[in-house]
C-alpha cells in the first residue's frame, strides 16, 4: 500500500518531531528550552548549518518548521521569519513557542507539494528545510514550489537522509527505524545524484554528509547521554571520519543556476 500526504500529516500529528524531548510542561518556556538543548547536542551540526547570526534583517521561509526549534532561533536572530507545515498540531506548538519567548513570524499550515496555493509568492534571502522533504509522497513537487521563491541570491538548504548511510544500513538489517517513532510511511534516502536529480536547475554549492546517533535510547530518553560501546570505545578522530562517510545527515547548500 502506497504511503499518502494524509498518511504522513496523521504521523506527525499524532506524535510531532521531538514533542517527547522533555518532560516539563508543554507549552511552557521550560519544556521549550529542554527540547532545543537536547536537540542541539544530539545534533550540533544543526545551528552551525543553520547558521542564524547570518539571517539577520534576511527573509526566511522554513519548509516543516516543526515545534520550531530553528524557527525561533532565525526570529531570535532578527530574521524576517515564515514557517510552514503539514501538521497543524507542530504549528500549534510553533506558534505557541513565538508567543512565550514574545517572537514575531508568520505561520502556514498546508501541504508544501503546493506551497504556493497557501503562501504567497515572493523572494526569500534564505529557504530552509532540515529532514522534512524527504518525508513527501512528491518531493520533487516541493523542489519545484520553492523555485518559485528564489531569485539569484537567494540560498537553498535542505537535509535529506543519506542512502549510504551507517543508518540506512541498520535500517535495512531491521536493527533501527528512521524515526524514533515506529511506522514513519515516508523516509526516501539519496545518494549525491540523486540530490543533484532531485535539485534540477539548482546549482549545488555543498553537500556535507554527517550524523551518526551515538547514544544508548533508554537513558536519552531520562535526558542522560551515554555511549553504545561499540561508540564509547571508538576515538574521536575515527567515529568524526564514520561520521562524514556514514553519516544519516546529507547538509545541503545550493542556488539558482546562474
Amino acid at each position: 500500500m502506497i504511503a499518502t500526504i494524509d498518511d504522513v500529516k496523521k504521523y506527525w500529528d499524532d506524535r510531532p518531531c521531538n514533542v517527547r524531548h522533555s518532560d516539563k510542561e508543554i507549552g511552557t518556556k521550560e519544556y521549550f528550552d529542554e527540547v532545543e538543548r537536547k536537540r542541539y547536542t544530539a545534533e550540533p551540526h544543526i545551528p552551525l548549518f543553520a547558521d542564524f547570526p547570518t539571517w539577520k534583517g534576511k527573509k526566511v521561509l522554513e519548509i516543516g518548521c516543526g515545534l520550531g526549534t530553528e524557527a525561533i532561533n532565525f526570529a531570535k536572530h532578527g530574521a524576517d521569519y515564515t514557517g510552514t507545515d503539514l501538521s497543524i498540531e507542530s504549528l500549534n506548538l510553533a506558534q505557541n513557542r513565538f508567543k512565550v519567548y514574545n517572537q514575531k513570524g508568520r505561520f502556514f499550515q498546508g501541504n508544501s507539494e503546493n506551497l504556493s496555493s497557501f503562501v504567497n509568492v515572493e523572494k526569500y534571502d534564505l529557504i530552509y528545510s532540515f529532514g522534512v522533504i524527504h518525508h513527501s509522497p512528491k518531493p520533487n513537487l516541493i523542489i519545484d514550489q520553492i523555485y518559485k521563491y528564489m531569485d539569484d541570491s537567494t540560498i537553498l538548504k535542505i537535509m535529506l537522509y543519506a542512502k549510504n548511510s551507517w543508518k540506512n544500513y541498520m535500517i535495512d538489517a531491521e536493527l533501527d527505524q528512521p524515526e524514533a517513532q515506529y511506522g514513519c510511511p515516508i523516509a526516501n534516502t539519496y545518494t549525491e545524484d540523486e540530490v543533484s536529480h532531485l535539485l534540477h536547475g539548482l546549482e549545488i554549492l555543498s553537500i556535507e554528509q554527517t550524523h551518526i546517533f551515538p547514544y544508548q535510547i533508554e537513558p536519552y530518553k531520562q535526558g542522560h547521554y551515554i555511549k553504545e560501546p561499540w561508540f564509547e570505545s571508538m576515538p574521536d578522530k575515527m567515529f568524526n571520519t564514520l561520521k562524514k562517510k556514514l553519516g544519516w545527515h546529507l547538509l545541503i547548500t545550493a542556488r539558482r543556476q546562474k
